[in-house]
């Protein structure tokens, strides 16, 4: 049976804690991800905003690990900004990376992985916590035999480059080079990025230093995310057919390849919906909510019918040449499951 991976964030306001969600969907649930209070991540720190600090952040946060982990589910810490700085080869780094895992151990009892885009990173782990297993990033974008051989000295596991992830002969034999090199591999489910956006590189470093971009003046009237300008041109929303998600209806496709899938809720606003329908392999609604960035404020008051794709999305979506620009399919499938809300 296939299990979950799970983002962590901290509960603001009325919001359901991740501990009592994790609690619900124990079953289903075999890890439980998280980057430690403000260090650089994938994501924007846990408890600074804009100076505005969260005091009690860290307490709440070591407990609802204490728990998590009693439940049984293991604890995956990421170090996977995509730019350390000027700190990226430092004992700086190496230490507080070590100091980081040994406070981890004493508040939570223990932690099992590390996830991380950093092979310096990867290499202090290695150094010294042998028995935590070093996962490669999805943000590395390793998507081949040679780009996991290359590292595969310092990483015990590798999360597959989104842009196979419909792609299930080549995830087998991806399978068959990690099984017999005693790898694992992962897949993220639900990333609502553009399929080989050409401005990851440069998002990905933006988000590495949001603390310090977020106090400095920065260019007016410019929104520096591709994809949220892409999407301003409703002649271009097929392109979030052609991306890299996996619907919950079609998840079963994959039991057998991947023992734990990622389900993006750090950032979230309903991580417990999220998990609800990969559990239950169905969502009644807007497919757009379902994803980590969502878009459906770019698409409003249209909304993409999660429930209106035709029975042969998968097969020929996970089949196909991936020469968009030659081919109607998903356009043709936009119409069928497009809706204007304001019209109904």
């Amino acid at each position: 049976m296939i299990k979950f991976a799970v983002g962590y964030q901290l509960p603001e306001g009325e919001e359901e804690p991740l501990v009592d969600i994790v609690r619900f969907y124990r079953d289903h649930i075999a890890e439980v991800y998280f980057s430690w209070l403000d260090q650089s991540s994938g994501r924007s720190s846990l408890i600074n905003r804009r100076g505005m600090v969260n005091w009690s952040g860290q307490e709440r946060m070591e407990q609802d690990l204490a728990a998590i982990r009693q439940m049984g589910v293991k604890l995956d810490l990421l170090f996977n900004a995509n730019c350390y700085g000027g700190k990226a080869l430092s004992t700086y780094l190496a230490n507080s990376v070590c100091s980081t895992i040994d406070h981890i151990g004493q508040v939570a009892g223990g932690l099992e992985i590390v996830t991380t885009t950093s092979p310096a990173v990867a290499h202090t782990v290695k150094e010294n916590f042998p028995g935590i297993e070093v996962r490669a990033s999805v943000n590395m974008r390793i998507g081949t035999i040679k780009g996991m051989q290359y590292l595969s000295e310092l990483y015990d596991s590798f999360y597959v480059q989104r842009e196979f992830n419909r792609d299930l002969d080549y995830i087998r034999e991806l399978l068959e080079w990690t099984r017999a090199n005693n790898k694992g591999l992962y897949m993220l489910a639900n990333s609502g990025c553009l399929v080989h956006c050409s401005a990851q590189t440069f998002h990905d470093n933006l988000v590495a230093h949001e603390q310090e971009i977020c106090e400095t003046v920065n260019i007016e009237n410019w929104t520096p995310y591709a994809c949220w300008n892409y999407y301003k041109d409703k002649a271009n929303w097929a392109s979030f057919l052609q991306n890299t998600w996996v619907r919950p209806e079609d998840l079963d496709q994959y039991d057998g390849l991947f023992p734990v899938i990622k389900l993006a809720t750090r950032m979230h606003a309903r991580p417990g919906m999220v998990i609800g329908a990969y559990v239950r392999r169905k969502h009644y609604g807007n497919l757009l909510d379902l994803f980590e960035p969502g878009f459906g404020p770019a698409f409003a008051p249209w909304i993409i019918d999660n429930t209106k794709f035709p029975d042969d999305w998968f097969r020929i979506t996970s089949t196909c040449d991936r020469r968009c620009h030659r081919c109607g399919y998903c356009r043709q499938v936009l119409d069928q499951v497009l809706r204007n809300m304001d019209e109904l």
